[in-house]
């Protein structure tokens, strides 16, 4: 009941904006098993946080005397909070928006990536991890759990689609947590997952990765169609006739045969 009461009472510390789609995480045990996915695999123990909220998985961090951990969050609020809870980390505390940053900034060489990410930007913090993926060799993260599906899904699934595509292309991606409406202050309306992704560090794109995006962009657009007529604004009408998989839709096919895809897309152009 006391340890109870403790945690209400520090719920109430930081009020939880739905502008920034802030669900705060209750359970420290759970907040324990997220931060205990990260393997940091590499030479680096940089860890950067993004969306600490209350700390609860800044505590598990911090506690780690091997990892450097940085946090960052956009709430201003959150930050007077975390830099009174940790007065000897206010150096490693900073108000800013991860999606403007320039997260090599902050590190020299590779750093890790976690979070309860809020939903309402967890996708684009996927975008911006792919940016900068040459840094990033890991990531831990909390999402909503609809859209852990689709980027863990695989080809042929109603999931599967563009993000499925570009983060299986680079990272192995994997669910290793669901959790409940009620593990979270204020609840949402959904339930969450926390999907861990490592980067496929042997792997290199065989095609222009400029080419590559178009083509999966442009496929998806249309998934209902072929790929023969989803993809004629990349290709002539004739052209499409020589495409391999022409008959397949989008959601078929793996990054591979987008990679194949392109090359003949490409050659097709030519």
């Amino acid at each position: 009941w006391f340890m109870e009461r403790i945690k209400i009472n520090d719920l109430k510390k930081v009020n939880p904006k739905k502008s920034l789609g802030q669900h705060f995480l209750k359970d420290p045990l759970l907040a324990k098993q997220i931060v205990e996915a990260l393997t940091l695999p590499f030479s680096s123990k940089q860890v950067l946080e993004v969306g600490p909220g209350m700390g609860v998985l800044t505590d598990f961090l911090f506690q780690k005397e091997a990892y450097q951990t940085k946090i960052i969050d956009i709430d201003r609020e959150s930050i007077h909070y975390l830099e009174e809870k940790y007065p000897d980390h206010k150096k490693d505390i900073y108000y800013g928006d991860f999606l403007q940053l320039n997260p090599e900034e902050l590190f020299k060489g590779e750093f890790c990536v976690i979070g309860n990410f809020p939903f309402n930007i967890s996708t684009q913090i996927l975008f911006k991890v792919l940016d900068f993926r040459s840094s990033i060799p890991e990531v831990v993260g909390m999402f909503q759990k609809e859209v852990a599906e689709r980027i863990a899904g695989t080809p042929g699934g109603r999931e599967y689609g563009i993000l499925s595509v570009f983060m299986q292309t680079w990272y192995d991606v994997k669910l290793i947590m669901q959790l409940k409406e009620d593990d979270f202050h204020p609840p949402p309306k959904v339930k969450s997952a926390v999907l861990h992704f490592i980067r496929k560090e042997n792997f290199k794109l065989a095609c222009n990765e400029t080419a590559f995006r178009r083509v999966v962009k442009t496929a998806f657009s249309q998934r209902r169609k072929t790929l023969r007529n989803a993809l004629s604004s990349l290709v002539s009408k004739e052209a499409s006739e020589k495409l391999p998989f022409q008959t397949l839709r989008a959601e078929t096919l793996s990054w591979e045969k987008f990679v194949e895809l392109t090359l003949a897309v490409e050659k097709l152009k030519s």
